[in-house]
């Protein structure tokens, strides 16, 4: 796991070295271990090393074939790189990690050896030869990829901060990228908060070559619903993802250094411990525990750890160690969040217990049906004569509804146009409704999400698709890895393990659908998961924000909210109105605040600094 980044002359006018170092240097937190640099007339490659396989010298970055004609700078695991390896007999490997064998497998297969990488990675390769440049970015969209492209450069790295240390690029705000955020707690592929700074898409290549960049798909979701055979009953589907499950575990376990485990004490933790503690022993788990019974899950953490005999760490935490951490993870944010600073504050407890690499359970609401929008897109679709409905008598008996909360949401999907994925996933997912980004923005709505529609997949299976081209990885998969990155630590996933993913999206509704939470995930388990698990109410880390906002945390607040109200992009009286609305309670969600302070600070981070 690493930060890379580079930069290209299209002008070939040279570069100096200190263009890269700068570049290069602002993502030391990704990689403290080890920098490497490679400079030219024409490009010049930067990395910064984190070494988890092959801890030797040799495999610091970048990394050059025998004939030196070819140089990688590499982001990532390869967890089946010794299967590829055994495919590459004729390659002269100098090293024993994961990154040389991407480098001979592209040179031999060319861009067709992306498929065969089971891991996560974004990657950069030149031909010194044919003066081309290669860009890749894995298939669930788990490491990152930004550039920025012009007439003059091209400029890329790992976090947007990088390119904007370069002081090459012109720090201008993109109104439609703020709209995305607001109206969906983060900015969706390929835009960035910084105008002309695009980030790769999930499954997407790009090639560089002659001051021509062209966006290639080599991986595309609403593709995989033909890769396993669809199974017809419940027994069989159990144990194909039982199969798949110990897989993708053993796979996250390929390391040169101790491997740990996130444990909430909640299914998706508990099954990926379970699944661990059969294939490692003296597998250490890490729990955030709290004194305040209305926030502490760590009994339950504790009834897994005890079950499958794991070196358990209990780090007691306060909601004002949160409050004490929160000037830091707010400086660790490479793009504007108003989510997951708690994985901030998870991940930097594991790397004070000398641990590089924790396993995570992240993903297991969205292959297995775990959130609420999963049931109001099922039951939508059983009433979908409904939307056949005149479009008036849908609004009129919707009239009576409340505007707010989840009445106001089924309210405004009962106003739909029709019934399809595209209209309902984000609302299901909006933080801020498009009249207020309007009013805020001082612009007309803007934003073009992704085509959600997959509708050769199963109903909930659908829905999967929309949260993994979505929340999943705009929001989460981009939180995970800029906050546990700014630490040191790699987190891993097995739930995103794309066989696991492309199976589980095959399976039927009539066994998918669950009776309770995440069923057909614990019943493949078999009795792995004690039933105080399966059963229990979830908590998770709910912390008193509004109550922080009005008081703890007032003058940080009213300070970054008056200041975004000043700037020009912005119309100051509705941001003000927002503001006072919410300080007189008057049914203005804290998050709908909050998004606008942390969106003021990052700008004054990045964008004044």
């Amino acid at each position: 796991m690493c930060g890379i980044a580079g930069i290209i002359s299209f002008n070939n006018k040279g570069l100096h070295k200190t263009a890269i170092t700068t570049i290069t240097n602002a993502i030391a937190h990704r990689g403290p271990e080890a920098e490497g640099f490679y400079v030219d007339e024409v490009i010049g490659l930067g990395h910064r090393r984190l070494s988890i396989i092959d801890l030797s010298a040799a495999s610091n970055q970048p990394l050059y074939d025998s004939s030196n004609n070819y140089v990688m700078v590499f982001n990532g695991e390869i967890f089946n790189y010794l299967e590829v390896k055994q495919q590459l007999p004729d390659y002269n490997f100098k090293t024993n990690g994961d990154g040389e064998v991407v480098l001979a497998a592209y040179i031999k297969w060319g861009t067709a050896a992306f498929q065969k990488f089971k891991g996560f990675f974004a990657f950069a390769i030149y031909n010194k030869s044919t003066s081309e440049l290669i860009l890749v970015r894995d298939r669930l969209g788990v490491k990152p990829m930004y550039y920025y492209y012009d007439d003059n450069q091209l400029i890329f790295a790992s976090e947007i901060r990088a390119i904007l240390k370069s002081n090459l690029v012109p720090k201008k705000i993109n109104t439609t990228a703020v709209q995305n955020y607001l109206h969906m707690q983060s900015i969706y592929a390929p835009l960035t908060i910084i105008e002309n700074i695009f980030q790769l898409k999930n499954g997407e290549y790009a090639v560089v070559k002659s001051k021509q960049f062209t966006v290639n798909t080599w991986w595309d979701i609403k593709s995989t619903n033909n890769k396993f055979e669809v199974p017809q009953d419940k027994a069989t589907a159990k144990k194909e993802v039982n199969q798949l499950l110990q897989r993708a575990v053993e796979r996250r376990l390929v390391a040169d250094v101790p491997v740990a485990a996130f444990l909430s004490g909640g299914i998706d933790s508990s099954a990926v411990v379970a699944l661990m503690a059969q294939q490692q022993s003296n597998l250490a788990t890490f729990n955030i525990a709290f004194a305040e019974k209305e926030y502490d899950e760590s009994a339950y953490a504790e009834m897994i750890a005890k079950k499958f005999n794991t070196n358990h760490h209990k780090i007691t935490l306060s909601p004002a160690d949160f409050l004490n951490e929160l000037p830091n993870a707010l400086h660790a944010m490479d793009t504007p969040s108003a989510d997951g600073i708690n994985s901030y504050v998870v991940s930097k407890a594991i790397v004070n217990n000398n641990i590089k690499v924790a396993v995570s359970g992240i993903g297991g609401d969205e292959l297995f049906a775990g959130y609420p929008g999963f049931k109001f897109w099922s039951t939508a679709n059983q009433y979908k004569w409904f939307w056949n409905l005149p479009t008036f008598a849908r609004k009129t008996l919707s009239l009576p509804l409340p505007n707010n909360g989840k009445w106001g949401r089924v309210k405004n999907l009962m106003q739909l146009p029709q019934l399809d994925i595209n209209g309902f996933y984000p609302l299901m997912r909006e933080m801020v409704n498009k009249k207020q980004i309007e009013a805020i923005t001082k612009a007309k709505f803007n934003v073009n999400y992704t085509n959600y529609a997959a509708t050769n997949f199963p109903i909930i299976s659908q829905y999967s698709i929309a949260e993994l081209l979505g929340y999943t990885q705009q929001t989460l998969l981009k939180d995970t890895d800029q906050y546990s990155m700014a630490v040191a630590l790699e987190v891993r996933e097995p739930f995103f393990d794309s066989d696991l993913v492309e199976y589980v999206l095959q399976i039927p509704d009539h066994i998918k659908k669950p009776n309770f939470a995440k069923q057909l995930l614990v019943e493949s388990l078999d009795d792995l998961l004690p039933n105080e698990i399966v059963h229990r109410p979830k908590k998770g880390f709910v912390f008193p924000w509004e109550n922080w906002m009005r008081n703890e945390l007032f003058v940080f607040c009213e300070t970054n909210i008056k200041n975004l109200a000043q700037r020009t992009e912005f119309d100051e009286n509705a941001i003000l109105l927002l503001w006072n609305k919410f300080c007189n309670k008057q049914q203005v969600r804290w998050t709908e605040v909050w998004q606008l302070v942390v969106l003021e600070h990052w700008l004054q981070q990045h964008i004044d600094a």
